[in-house]
C-alpha cells in the first residue's frame, strides 16, 4: 500500500490549511517538503507552518443610511435650485454612508459633481484619520492668489499677463520654462508618491501655466482701496493629477482589502499608516508647487507690465485640512477659519469669484459649525454644460458674450468663446452672496470690481498621432 505521508505538499494543501495563496507560497510548498523528506508528519508541517496564516484583514462596514447626518447652507430660490439641491442632498447621503466620515456639509454653490456617491462642488467631508483622495478630485490645490498692484492701468496689466500666461494643456516647451527651485524638486524626488519620473518632469513644464475650463487670470480694481488687483485661478496640473491618481491606487487597495462595500471613488488612505504619512506630505509639496505657480505668473506679469506689487494672499478650495484627527475635505469649497494653513493671509481674508461679469469677493470667514468652518468658493452651477446651451437656444456663443459682459474685456485663451464659462451658466452671483451672509459663513470686506479676465474655457486636447507603415 502506497504511504500517503510522502505525497508532496502542494498549493491545494496549503489552501485546505488556510493558507490565502501569494507570492510566499513557492517558499511555503519548498519548506513543507524539505520537512516531509526529513520524516516530519503532515500534521507537524501544518502546525509548524500555520503561523504564518496571514491574518484576515479586518472588515469595516457603512454606516447605516442616515446615521451621519450633514448640514446644508443653500436655500434654494426656484425649480432648478430645487433639483439640483436634491440632486446634491442624494449623493451626500451616499457619502456620509462611507466608514471613516464623521460629517459634512453643503454650501451655497453646491452642484453634483459625478456619480451618486461622489462628493459634490461646494461640499465639505469630515473623515477621522483617513484622507480621500477622491474627496479633494484630481485638480489637487485648486486656488485663488491675489497681489495688489497699486496705481497700475488695468489694461496695461490684462495685456502683460496675457504675453506671460499659458493656458492649455500641456506644459512650456523648452526654452520658455519657468524655473523650478532644486529643493522642490528634491523634496519631490524624496516622497514616494512623487518620485516617479514623469512627474518630475511635468513639475518642471507645467510651472507657469493654468490649464484649462474655469481657470482664468482677472484683472479689477478693489471696491476699498480704488488700487488694480490681479488674480488668478487654477490648480497643481499635471503633478497634482500623478498624485491623484498615485493616491488613488493606494486607496483602492485599501478599499478593496478593509470595506470593499466602500463606493471606489470614497476609498481612503488610513492617515496614520506609513503611506498616509507620505501622501500627506506630499499634499504639502503640491500645495507648495501650486503657491509657487501662482507666484510665478503674478511675478512676471507684474514685470511684464512695469507695476509694483503690494500685498499678495491666497487660499486653496480643493484640498484637505487637518484638525486633531478630523480631516477635512473641501471640494470647491474655501477654509474660513484663521490659520487654515500657516500661511494664510494675517487678516483671515480669502477670495470667492462669482462670475467673469462680476465682483470677487473678499472675505473673512466665520469658521461656522453648521459649515465645518468653510464658506464656497464661487458660484456653482445648476445645469450641465449642455443644458445651458440649449437655453441660449439660437442665440450664439459670441452674441451671449457681448450681452453678458458689457464693458468688460474678456478673452478666450484658444479664441473661441467657451459658452459654458459665461455668467449665465452659473447660479446667479448676487444669490450665493446673499447666502453667504445670511448663513453666517463670512463676511464680505471688500469687491474687487471687473476690468477683464483671460479665460482658458475648453481647449484642443493632445491626440495621438498614429505612426505610419513603413
Amino acid at each position: 500500500m502506497e504511504d500517503l505521508t510522502l505525497t508532496p505538499v502542494t498549493g491545494t494543501t496549503l489552501k485546505e490549511w488556510g493558507h490565502r495563496p501569494g507570492a510566499q507560497f513557492p517558499s511555503l510548498i519548498e519548506r513543507a517538503n524539505a520537512m516531509l523528506a526529513q520524516g516530519t508528519g503532515l500534521d507537524d508541517i501544518r502546525q509548524t507552518l500555520a503561523s504564518e496564516i496571514p491574518v484576515p484583514p479586518v472588515q469595516v462596514d457603512l454606516h447605516p443610511a442616515g446615521a451621519i447626518p450633514f448640514h446644508e447652507n443653500l436655500i434654494p430660490a426656484d425649480a432648478d435650485e430645487e433639483g439640483n439641491l436634491e440632486k446634491v442632498r442624494e449623493t451626500m447621503r451616499a457619502v456620509m454612508r462611507t466608514p471613516t466620515v464623521v460629517g459634512g456639509a453643503i454650501m451655497p454653490d453646491a452642484c453634483p459633481a459625478g456619480p451618486v456617491g461622489t462628493i459634490p462642488v461646494g461640499g465639505v467631508v469630515a473623515a477621522r484619520n483617513a484622507i480621500h483622495p477622491g474627496m479633494h478630485s484630481a485638480d489637487i490645490c485648486c486656488s485663488l492668489m491675489l497681489t495688489d498692484l497699486g496705481d497700475a492701468d488695468p489694461a496695461t496689466v490684462l495685456d502683460a499677463a496675457a504675453s506671460v500666461t499659458h493656458f492649455g494643456p500641456g506644459g512650456r516647451a523648452q526654452g520658455k520654462r519657468f524655473t523650478v527651485s532644486l529643493d522642490l524638486l528634491d523634496a519631490f524626488r524624496a516622497n514616494p508618491f512623487l518620485s516617479d519620473a514623469k512627474t518630475i518632469r511635468a513639475a518642471q513644464e507645467h510651472m507657469g501655466t493654468q490649464g484649462d475650463g474655469n481657470h482664468f487670470l482677472f484683472v479689477g480694481r478693489s471696491r476699498a482701496t480704488g488700487r488694480t488687483t490681479l488674480i488668478t485661478h487654477h490648480g497643481s496640473r499635471g503633478p497634482g493629477a500623478k498624485l491623484y491618481k498615485a493616491g488613488m491606487e493606494v486607496a483602492e487597495a485599501h478599499r478593496k482589502l478593509h470595506s470593499p462595500q466602500t463606493l471606489k471613488q470614497n476609498a481612503w488612505i488610513p492617515a496614520d499608516s506609513a503611506e498616509g504619512q507620505a501622501y500627506w506630505e506630499a499634499l504639502q509639496l503640491i500645495r507648495k508647487w501650486t503657491k509657487t505657480n501662482h507666484n510665478s505668473i503674478h511675478q512676471a506679469t507684474m514685470e511684464a507690465a512695469r507695476a509694483s506689487a503690494g500685498e499678495r494672499f491666497w487660499n486653496e478650495h480643493n484640498f484637505v485640512f487637518r484638525r486633531g484627527d478630523i480631516y477635512l475635505h473641501g471640494k470647491g469649497a474655501t477654509p474660513a477659519w484663521d490659520g487654515f494653513a500657516p500661511d494664510a493671509d494675517a487678516q483671515g481674508r480669502t477670495i470667492i469669484p462669482l462670475n467673469m461679469a462680476e465682483p470677487v469677493l473678499i472675505v473673512r470667514g466665520s469658521d461656522a459649525d453648521h459649515a465645518l468652518g468653510f464658506s464656497p468658493h464661487g458660484a456653482g452651477r445648476n445645469w450641465s454644460r449642455t443644458e445651458h446651451m440649449r437655453r441660449l437656444g439660437s442665440k450664439t456663443a459670441n452674441e451671449a458674450l457681448l450681452e453678458e459682459t458689457v464693458g468688460l474685456d474678456v478673452r478666450f485663451a484658444s479664441g473661441k468663446v467657451d459658452a459654458s464659462e459665461l455668467p449665465s451658466s452659473y447660479k446667479p452671483a448676487s444669490a450665493v452672496a446673499e447666502q453667504i451672509g445670511s448663513f453666517g459663513l463670512a463676511e464680505v470686506v471688500d469687491h474687487i470690481d471687473p476690468y477683464g479676465c483671460i479665460m482658458a474655457g475648453e481647449l484642443p486636447r493632445f491626440t495621438r498621432k498614429t505612426r505610419g507603415r513603413r
